[in-house]
């Protein structure tokens, strides 16, 4: 149902990082994106943050306050280390996000799992467990490009999936409706719910928000939701501690409503 790239061969500009990639439904239908035309450094699913300490993570161009997005010198990659479990199911490893010179910013430890859905025939559901530790002599800032002066919602980094889409689809959730309306917002879960290429209809459910993440969602720029972890303030991990996530994606074939949405979205423990 998924294929992880454990270490793709890409322009280091591009933030390098293991990212999941084709995402298919039961039926087979793909519902990720990779190095798309608008944004080449979007990789399917995958964690990563544009300002982790003023390195770049993400890819791309570096949001600077009062210049704008600016190509700097300053991005690093997430590398695998070592695995801990690897099963047709479930894969565990270690990973450390390194900056320019390959010194280690953050170490991480990440789940990825594929679940039945009980009671369903056209969803699964992919859970992710990652925690990310700071070394013991120095703190870790997690910004944004709208934490670092961007106006617009345009607080991502984080957990984001690339969706794929042969138009804007549609966003929701329990309370919402639009990306205006949930970009942003906090509620439980967000539901994407559009058509891929060649017309088969898709809806993914999200859920997953830490105490102080944000949704980070686009629908007409391009298809893609986040649980963002600096929105719009700063995120620090503190020396020598951890920052616990888990996040859930139930991937449907067919269009589903609102409550059938809500029904798959089980919260995260």
């Amino acid at each position: 149902m998924a294929r992880y790239v454990l270490a793709p061969d890409l322009d280091g500009r591009h933030g390098p990082r293991p990212y999941l990639h084709p995402v298919r439904t039961l039926a087979g239908t793909p519902v990720t994106d990779a190095l798309p035309a608008d944004h080449v450094w979007h990789l399917g699913a995958s964690l990563a943050v544009q300002d982790v300490d003023g390195t770049n993570l993400w890819g791309g161009r570096t949001y600077v306050r009062d210049l704008g997005y600016t190509w700097r010198a300053d991005h690093g990659r997430i590398v695998h280390t070592g695995w801990t479990r690897r099963a047709a199911d479930r894969l565990d490893h270690h990973l450390e996000w390194r900056d320019p010179t390959g010194a280690v910013l953050l170490a991480e430890q990440r789940s990825l799992s594929a679940v039945a859905v009980p009671g369903q025939d056209s969803a699964w559901r992919l859970d992710i467990s990652s925690t990310l530790t700071a070394s013991e002599g120095r703190d870790v800032m997690l910004g944004s490009p709208a934490t670092n002066g961007r106006p617009g919602g345009a607080g991502y980094g984080g957990f984001f999936w690339r969706a794929v889409a042969a138009e804007p689809p549609e966003a929701f959730t329990a309370e919402l409706a639009g990306e205006e309306a949930v970009n942003g917002c906090a509620q439980p879960w967000v539901a994407l719910r559009g058509h891929a290429p060649g017309g088969a209809a898709y809806t993914l459910v999200f859920s997953g928000l830490g105490p102080d993440d944000r949704w980070f969602v686009r629908t007409t720029m391009y298809p893609g939701v986040c649980v963002a972890f600096a929105f719009d303030r700063p995120a620090t991990i503190p020396a020598g501690a951890s920052r616990p996530g888990h996040y859930r994606v139930v991937v449907a074939d067919g269009t589903l409503d609102r409550a059938t949405a809500a029904a798959l979205a089980e919260p995260v423990p």
